[in-house]
């Protein structure tokens, strides 16, 4: 749902367009979870995370073996004290022009373009939920304190 993600401070907004390392968590057959390091885009206007990836992934596996509808993903990012982390559905999508506007996105966020890969595919993940703390106060100094 689009209106979770726009909620969010601009701040919350912003910390997804630096360049961070991200995990994506995918669940197993079994019900354990898949963690992966990722590269992930959002497009909070429509509500959307995105995932490059090849299509023969463990992730893209655990994904295709849920009922349409029924994977349940999160992405996540950490950098110092701040984190954001989004869940929702995920379903792995191989049109050709989403794939390549993925990368194209994916490019604006790590500056750098992939090399092209027949095999890749767009993991996009329906934002359910958003959270995470972006901005804290910096700790008091006790130096010099009487």
């Amino acid at each position: 749902m689009a209106s979770e993600i726009s909620s969010q401070t601009p701040g919350y907004l912003e910390f997804w367009s630096e360049y961070h390392l991200c995990t994506l968590t995918t669940m197993r057959s079994d019900g354990s979870p898949h963690v992966v390091p990722v590269g992930v885009t959002l497009d909070a206007d429509a509500g959307i995370a995105r995932v490059i990836t090849r299509k023969s992934s463990k992730k893209v596996a655990n994904i295709q073996a849920s009922r349409p509808g029924e994977a349940r993903v999160a992405v996540c990012q950490v950098a110092g004290g701040r984190w954001a982390t989004l869940e929702g559905t995920a379903e792995v999508v191989t049109d050709a022009a989403a794939v390549d506007d993925a990368v194209a996105h994916y490019a604006d966020r790590y500056g750098r373009r992939p090399v092209p890969d027949p095999e890749r595919v767009v993991i996009e993940i329906t934002i359910e939920r958003a959270m995470g703390l972006v901005s804290h106060p910096r700790p008091v100094s006790t130096e010099g304190a009487a």
